[in-house]
């Protein structure tokens, strides 16, 4: 864990967050700035910075995996649902933590922005 980084701060319990499902070294969450009507962060509870720094093809695996079961759980699997990982600054990546944003809830447009 990242001392200073607030997902891994929130995947300690020092940070509240609305916690929808934890396991298996995972852990979604509410966004507080939600672009769907369903917008949920996915992360691994370790810390990894950036996709570009993943060494390990199975915990990818993981997530998405992770992300899928809770999208079926969420009810938001059937009609649709997108995933997001944004990396560095240029992407879009805010948190230096790799995470998942699951979006449903609404059709979704292309492109993204």
């Amino acid at each position: 864990m990242t001392g200073s980084c607030v997902f891994c701060r929130i995947a300690a319990g020092e940070i509240p967050a609305t916690v929808v499902k934890r396991g298996d070294g995972m852990l979604a969450f509410t966004d507080l700035n939600p672009q769907a009507p369903t917008h949920v962060l996915v992360i691994p509870t370790h810390h990894v910075a950036t996709l570009n720094e993943t060494k390990d093809a199975g915990l990818l695996g993981k997530l998405l995996g992770f992300a899928r079961d809770l999208a079926r759980e969420l009810g938001i699997a059937e009609r649709g649902y997108r995933l997001v990982v944004n990396t560095n600054p240029d992407g879009g990546q805010t948190v230096f933590h790799l995470h998942l944003h699951l979006l449903g809830g609404r059709p979704m447009t292309w492109p993204p922005g």
